[in-house]
């Protein structure tokens, strides 16, 4: 099977890298821009168009970025892989960013960087936070249809130690992500919050995302709905556990951390080699108290039955956060020990649901 790299390598047309997806000949050549206009059919004002293959306004997003300044600008982004890393200052307030044929596989931002990897300036390494490929820190951030990648193989940087590398951080209040996948392996979507006291709500809405380690993470009042957490098998390790899905690291204040329904975790691993959670309890905030329910999902067979849930550090234990569950399925979900599974009542669980989480916000 070929890597990621691989295949995000060949998107540029071969039918190799179907699995990520290629874009139809006549959207790519003829409209790379599909239903969504064009410079010279511009739909309205607030619209620019980026196009690697210079049909748009811009080559590369961060340039669109950089020029949509003000509020309520959006992105379209013809097919093709861009390999840049993104910054959206938190002043494009109610930005849209969409990939213009309609399936995440065909318009991909990628990078490879790391926590580890040294920035290029001797300041150090970029840190977690630093890794992502996109950080996307404004207010109102609307994004369908797009992939978010970050290839960066353990493989290849066996003398590293930070190993996170994230796809897209994710810090604004009422962001929303449709339809787009989330690739990586550590820590490949950061659903964050600017600040200890911002709740910062999120919802992700038929998405697919992938990895191993902890790679749903962060303080976010988070709603992921009919997605699908995929998890990898990871070849440096000679048995279980690979990894956990989930690491949220929710505000102790915070009333609403991840919630997941509707959704599915398959998985490419042996049947029980990942966690479905554990939770983060980050340095800089003692006080976190981490929450995740899991609701209404199918739980595939590489969750560990016996022990779903781990622990990240000594002093914070699984069982004194705010994890549970509500009705999944699966071979996964299979209750064999009760003290290790904690389940909502059905009372409880009318208040686990997205209309609880949003609040004033209709997504």
């Amino acid at each position: 099977m070929p890597t990621r790299r691989t295949a995000l390598a060949l998107l540029a047309g071969s039918a190799t890298a179907l699995a990520l997806g290629t874009a139809p000949p006549a959207l790519a050549h003829a409209r790379p821009f599909g239903r969504h206009g064009s410079p010279a059919r511009r739909r309205d004002r607030a619209t620019l168009y980026v196009d690697a293959r210079g049909r748009g306004d811009h080559t590369t997003v961060q340039a669109a970025v950089d020029a949509a300044t003000g509020t309520g600008r959006t992105l379209v982004i013809a097919p093709g892989t861009y390999r840049e890393t993104v910054d959206i200052p938190a002043d494009r307030t109610g930005l849209t960013l969409i990939g213009a044929s309609g399936d995440a596989r065909d318009t991909v931002i990628v990078y490879d960087n790391a926590n580890g990897t040294p920035r290029p300036d001797g300041s150090g390494t970029y840190g977690t936070s630093g890794s992502a490929t996109v950080t996307a820190r404004p207010a109102g951030l609307t994004a369908r249809d797009l992939t978010f990648a970050n290839d960066w193989l353990r493989a290849d940087h066996p003398d590293y130690t930070g190993t996170q590398a994230v796809a897209l951080k994710v810090t604004g209040d009422r962001s929303s992500f449709t339809g787009c996948r989330f690739l990586g392996h550590q820590d490949t979507l950061y659903a964050d919050s600017a600040s200890l006291t911002d709740f910062a709500r999120q919802h992700y809405r038929d998405c697919y995302v992938e990895g191993d380690v902890d790679f749903v993470f962060g303080r976010a009042s988070a709603v992921l709905d009919r997605c699908h957490f995929r998890t990898l098998a990871r070849t440096d390790l000679t048995g279980p556990p690979h990894g956990f899905v989930f690491a949220p690291s929710t505000a102790g204040a915070d009333p609403h951390g991840f919630l997941v329904l509707r959704s599915r975790v398959t998985s490419t691993a042996p049947d029980g080699y990942f966690k479905l959670a554990r939770p983060w309890v980050p340095s800089s905030d003692l006080t976190a108290h981490p929450m995740l329910t899991v609701r209404d999902s199918h739980l595939g067979a590489g969750i560990d039955t016996d022990e779903p849930y781990g622990t990240m550090s000594a002093g914070f234990p699984w069982q004194d956060q705010r994890f549970a569950e509500y009705r999944n399925t699966g071979p996964g979900a299979r209750v064999t020990v009760p003290a290790n599974r904690p389940q909502l009542t059905r009372t409880e669980a009318r208040q686990h649901t997205p209309a609880a989480w949003f609040g004033d916000w209709r997504p």
